[in-house]
């Protein structure tokens, strides 16, 4: 690890230390739920290697404290979901692919974190995306680890990963005004590099809406 790499972990180890503390100080339950991190970014920026290496510097001497990280991958939907998925919209091509909001188990996602703050002994899922010639698939369940098993210490510490995580829907309003203004810049040659042009309007409202329903991970 270099420097300046082994600088951002101590940082962030320390941040996440400091609000452990004072998630705990406020807390008025007899039974302090766990302290939730969310972190998001872009995808490939290193989001998964961070959040590892901070449960790490969190489970290790001196601090000891039990950390489970939640990727929203590890969601994704079972490869039969995800087909069928892409069969009843086939003319969306942001549905025929893991990735996008509307590709995630959110009732699982949701059932974890619910087990989690309850203090329950928890399945932790886990997804290979190398099953299917890289098509993805949910690694079978007695496959997923457990954590908050009778003897465990109880786990203080989730850290929650993912691209699109804390993102908020725009309204109709606002979603087909930055289509509109994303069309225009790439019919009148502008020098439009994004995405959101090349789609349906229809179709990006798909996925829009499925992304509210992602508020309730991070509220």
């Amino acid at each position: 690890m270099s420097q300046e790499s082994n600088d951002t972990l101590q940082i962030c180890t320390s941040y996440v230390l400091e609000q452990l503390r004072i998630h705990e100080e406020e807390s008025n339950d007899a039974k302090v739920v766990p302290f939730f991190l969310g972190l998001n970014g872009v995808q490939g920026i290193g989001k998964s290697s961070l959040v590892s290496s901070i449960a790490r510097n969190l489970e290790q001497a001196p601090h000891q404290i039990p950390t489970v990280v939640l990727s929203l991958d590890d969601f994704y939907l079972a490869y039969e979901d995800q087909v069928r998925l892409a069969t009843e919209y086939p003319n969306n091509p942001l549905l025929q692919h893991r990735g996008q909001p509307s590709t995630h188990d959110l009732s699982l996602a949701l059932s974890v974190h619910a087990s989690l703050r309850a203090g329950q002994e928890t399945s932790i899922p886990s997804y290979d995306k190398s099953a299917f010639s890289g098509k993805g698939d949910r690694k079978p369940q007695q496959q997923w680890a457990k954590v908050n098993k009778y003897g465990q210490k109880p786990v203080k510490v989730v850290i929650l990963e993912g691209w699109c995580l804390g993102f908020r829907a725009l309204s109709d309003a606002q979603l087909t005004a930055s289509w509109m203004d994303a069309v225009r810049q790439c019919t009148q040659g502008l020098g439009y590099r994004g995405r959101l042009a090349h789609n349906r309007l229809e179709d990006v409202h798909f996925v829009n809406e499925a992304l509210r329903g992602y508020d309730a991970l991070t509220e």
